[in-house]
């Protein structure tokens, strides 16, 4: 017997260090997540830039500080050789080499300095734009040697830093690596997730009190409940070809919008709620509908009065773990078409746009380096966006908890 004891204490000890090294070795694995990702992607929160002196009297631009006042500023800038002039300052203070330490998008900047401040066209400005990919990973030390040579000439001569990156999170989709960001995509997925929860949730809501509270149990109630519970375990990428079939196909809604986007999320994220929502309902003690009805309350201010408002911490979990499940689904978007290259912010739920998820697909199978610490930092941008909704589901169901 006491060999018997000694096996049983032994065998819980045993038990006990095997669960102990499964949470540390699942710890560790989070933690080489997080801080791989952290340290490709903070990167992409800063930009390198280099100094750069334009002397408008002498360079080719023609432009009249008077046409740059009105209305017709942005028509009078389009037809000036920017780009012209910024390449031929570039060439004269940094030799023939001098444009390609520049990015493409370099003259957009100065383009905007010149629409904000007209009178600068009349002398020497001194302008900070942004180096080319190649300059920036050297100054983040991840470059080849002859970038780093060039950077190194550049510090010597006290033409370059490196600050916070504010386009990463005002800008759009680009093809310069030094000129994208997250904002469209951002806009996108918050028109996306607008749609989706405003579908989703108050029909999810009323079909699980309808299944819990007032349906007769019978075999097309069961039918319902198993169709249900497939739902929530069908692949999303099949959602995606429902709504590639009956939303773009059969109804010919606008293509990569958000409210094509949303309606499909919606059809994968319902079924989550209502079996949240069921087990929420299901956990109020039957005492309260008892109560409520003793003291002549109707079925249905039973149920809208008492019992919804009680089950409203487990319907809101549930509710916004299934948001954050839909957040990062990237199937279903790519079969309705919001993979598209979408260089401006979208401005209703009908216009083109693209998501986090999709974007950072279409950034990670970019040819050039630049791209890399971009899709780090928005992963990170998505992963900051799924922690704030875990948070608000905690802070909600400890809000509305009630204990019995």
């Amino acid at each position: 017997m006491q060999r018997r004891i000694r096996r049983r204490y032994a065998a819980e000890r045993r038990f006990r260090l095997v669960g102990l090294g499964a949470v540390l070795l699942s710890a560790a694995f989070l933690a080489f997540l997080l801080i791989n990702m952290l340290a490709k992607g903070l990167g992409g929160f800063t930009q390198t830039e280099i100094k750069l002196q334009i002397d408008f009297p002498n360079s080719a631009l023609m432009l009249d500080p008077a046409a740059l006042k009105g209305d017709q500023a942005a028509d009078a800038l389009a037809g000036a050789d920017i780009e012209g002039t910024v390449a031929a300052a570039a060439r004269a203070q940094y030799g023939d080499d001098g444009p390609r330490l520049f990015s493409d998008s370099a003259w957009l900047r100065v383009r905007g300095r010149i629409l904000d401040d007209p009178a600068m066209i009349g002398g020497t400005t001194t302008f900070w734009l942004p180096a080319e990919s190649m300059i920036d990973m050297a100054a983040k030390g991840d470059a080849n040697a002859e970038a780093e040579r060039k950077y190194s000439a550049l510090e010597q001569k006290d033409a370059v830093r490196t600050g916070f990156n504010s386009g990463f999170l005002t800008a759009s989709d680009a093809t310069d690596p030094a000129a994208v960001g997250i904002w469209g995509a951002f806009k996108g997925s918050l028109l996306t997730m607008l749609v989706t929860i405003a579908l989703a949730f108050p029909i999810g809501v009323l079909s699980a009190v309808y299944l819990e509270e007032y349906a007769t149990r019978n075999r097309w109630t069961d039918l319902i409940e198993v169709s249900i519970n497939n739902l929530a375990a069908v692949p999303s990428i099949i959602f995606g070809l429902l709504g590639l079939a009956v939303f773009l196909n059969f109804m010919h809604l606008p293509r990569s919008a958000p409210l094509v986007g949303g309606i499909t999320l919606a059809l994968m994220t319902m079924p989550v709620i209502v079996i949240a929502g069921r087990n929420a309902i299901k956990s109020v003690p039957p005492s309260i509908r008892d109560a409520a009805l003793g003291v002549g309350a109707s079925r249905v201010q039973v149920v809208f009065h008492h019992v919804l408002p009680l089950a409203l911490p487990g319907i809101l979990t549930g509710t916004i773990i299934g948001m954050a499940r839909a957040l990062g689904e990237t199937a279903p978007l790519l079969m309705i078409g919001m993979r598209a290259f979408v260089a401006t912010p979208p401005g209703g739920i009908t216009d083109p746009a693209s998501v986090l998820p999709v974007q950072i697909f279409l950034w990670s199978d970019e040819v050039s380096r630049g791209f890399v610490e971009k899709t780090s930092a928005a992963i990170i941008v998505l992963l900051v966006f799924l922690l704030a909704m875990n948070g608000l589901a905690i802070y909600l169901r400890n809000k509305f908890e009630r204990s019995w």
